[in-house]
Formats: C-alpha cells, structure tokens, sequence
C-alpha cells in the first residue's frame, strides 16, 4: 500500500464489501524490506509473489493488494494471472488495480462527495477515463474552501459513504472485479 491517505479509505471499502469489521496490517507494496527473488519474470510479479509468500509467513487468512495501472495496461494482465494463480501459493486473495489511480474511485459518486463538499459537484462522465483524477479531486477541495477535509479525510468519509454498487458500475475495468475477488474472500 503507497500512500496513507488510500490505506484507511481501501480498509474502509474492504469491511464495507464483507459486511464486517477486519484485522488488518498495512504495508507500502514497494517496501524496501521485502525480500523479491530474482530470476524469471517481470517486476511487478516478483513482488507480487514476494508479497504472497510473506502474508503466509506472516500467517495471514488473506491478502489484499491494489496498485494503481497508471497508464500501464499490462499491469491489469499481470495482476489477474497473479490472482488467478494458486499453483505456488494457496493464500486466499482479493487483488485488484484502480483504473488510472485509486483517485479515480473517489469521483465515483457525486452525491457523496457533494454531501461531504457542501455544494454539489457534477456527476463525472467516467472516473476511469480521467487523465488524473487527484488533480479533480484537489480542484473540488479547493473549491470547498478552508473548512474541507483534507485528502486523507475526504476520502476516508468517501470509503465510508460512497455506493458500492455505483462504484462498481461506474469503475467496471478497476473496482468492479476488485470487489467480486474481495467477496469471494469471504
């Protein structure tokens, strides 16, 4: 996990799509601590793996992981053979990648982000096809004024709020199959 501000709203989605409270340990997916084999493979695989073998380590009962594509459609590929692949190891797993950013997920529903805002923000056509979705999201807090969340606040009351059924809708190539994998978890 990169970023504090995505730790807590993706925690937040996560018991919202179980129905349920969890126990969770966060951690940076490029944390240089974690041991990545060389050999075979791109990149982003090997961490991949690196990380399932230290949540079985570690004696997770799952492990959920996001990145962002940023542009990378090859990523979307690699992140479902990963998911998919139960050959090596058997670790149950919801991964998923957010459609440019994890940003985009925040635009997902205007009602919530108007309600939190205090004016009401447009519906965006798609969140998805939004070249960069934090500089939207940046443009509506500025637009709020000094009494708005900050990002990290925002999108912690956005996890909490937002529809999921909306989001699933209106993210279908990100956050859709990230919360069928999430579901099926349970």
């Amino acid at each position: 996990m990169g970023s504090r501000k995505v730790s807590g709203s993706l925690v937040l989605l996560v018991e919202r799509l179980l129905g349920c409270e969890i126990e969770v340990s966060v951690d940076r997916f490029r944390n240089p601590d974690l041991l990545v084999d060389a050999g075979i493979g791109g990149r982003l695989q090997k961490r991949i793996l690196a990380w399932l073998r230290e949540a079985e380590v570690r004696g997770f009962d799952a492990l959920v992981l996001v990145i962002d594509e940023d542009g990378d459609r090859e990523r979307v590929k690699l992140v479902s053979r990963a998911q998919e692949d139960a050959s090596i190891f058997s670790l149950p797993r919801a991964f998923g990648v957010a459609i440019r950013t994890f940003d985009a997920w925040m635009l997902a529903d205007e009602k919530a982000l108007s309600r939190i805002l205090g004016f009401t923000v447009k519906r965006f056509a798609t969140p998805e096809r939004i070249k960069d979705p934090k500089k939207k999201i940046e443009a509506l807090l500025k637009k709020a004024g000094p009494d708005a969340p900050g990002l990290s606040a925002l999108y912690a009351q956005l996890a909490g709020r937002v529809e999921l059924k909306d989001l699933e809708t209106r993210c279908p190539k990100g956050f859709a199959p990230f919360a069928e994998r999430v579901r099926a978890v349970a």
